[in-house]
């Protein structure tokens, strides 16, 4: 399984999901360890290659660049996607956060660079475009961020199918109410920006001006594609 944005969170979920984990035992864990990513040198592929199966696997990498496995459709993929307003705030902290990164710039400049495709794995556009002219595969499954925080329930259940577990009424609604909880605390945890997981953060620091530009380079940009986000909740 390989995710996109929102991935510390939908991972935490998928892992919770797949596992039947409790959510305290995640707390405790360093999840990064139980779902390598797959660029990333370190654990490295012969890592990867040693992990049983099913395996969970990150990944940021376009469609394009995965594994011919996933394209043959001999892999799962989950993929997230978020509204980019949202997005290029929560991005734009997560550099501000990283001393390796250590990014100074204002938001105005970060947000011009996203714009223009200038940020690390290319551009967002055509990343989540590629995706969804996916979403009908029977081995892809395409999430929005926003339905994590809007309907949860419906979400776990398409992660109970999509990842062939099986669970009964009472669990399955156990393990509604667990994510509900892991969500809170990843939205709520004192290490991150104040709502930094929210819908809609993008509000509070957003321009009327940048808000306009934004909106008409998305319009250019993602006209011919029929994929909708929620930017209110």
């Amino acid at each position: 399984c390989l995710l996109y944005a929102g991935t510390g969170l939908l991972q935490e979920v998928v892992y919770l999901v797949s596992q039947g984990a409790d959510p305290d035992e995640i707390g405790l864990m360093n999840i990064d360890e139980q779902l390598p990513v797959l660029e990333y040198p370190q654990p490295g592929l012969d890592i990867i290659k040693e992990l049983t199966s099913p395996r969970l696997i990150k990944s940021h990498l376009p469609y394009r660049f995965l594994p011919s496995d996933l394209h043959n459709g001999n892999s799962k993929v989950i993929y997230m996607a978020r509204n980019p307003k949202d997005l290029v705030v929560s991005y734009y902290q997560f550099h501000r956060s990283l001393r390796t990164m250590s990014y100074r710039g204002t938001f105005q400049e970060f947000c011009r660079r996203f714009m223009n495709d200038k940020l690390g794995y290319g551009s967002w556009f055509e990343h989540v475009q590629e995706f969804w002219e996916h979403h009908m595969d029977a081995n892809v499954l395409f999430l929005k961020y926003e339905d994590m925080h809007k309907d949860l329930a419906t979400m776990v259940e398409q992660l109970v199918r999509f990842l062939g577990v099986s669970y009964d009424k009472a669990q399955l609604e156990s393990m509604v109410e667990h994510c509900h909880q892991l969500i809170d605390q990843c939205c709520n945890a004192e290490a991150l920006p104040v709502g930094r997981g929210r819908v809609g953060l993008w509000k509070d620091i957003f321009t009327v001006s940048m808000n306009e530009k934004f909106d008409l380079v998305y319009k250019q940009k993602m006209g011919k594609c029929d994929l909708t986000f929620d930017f209110y909740l």
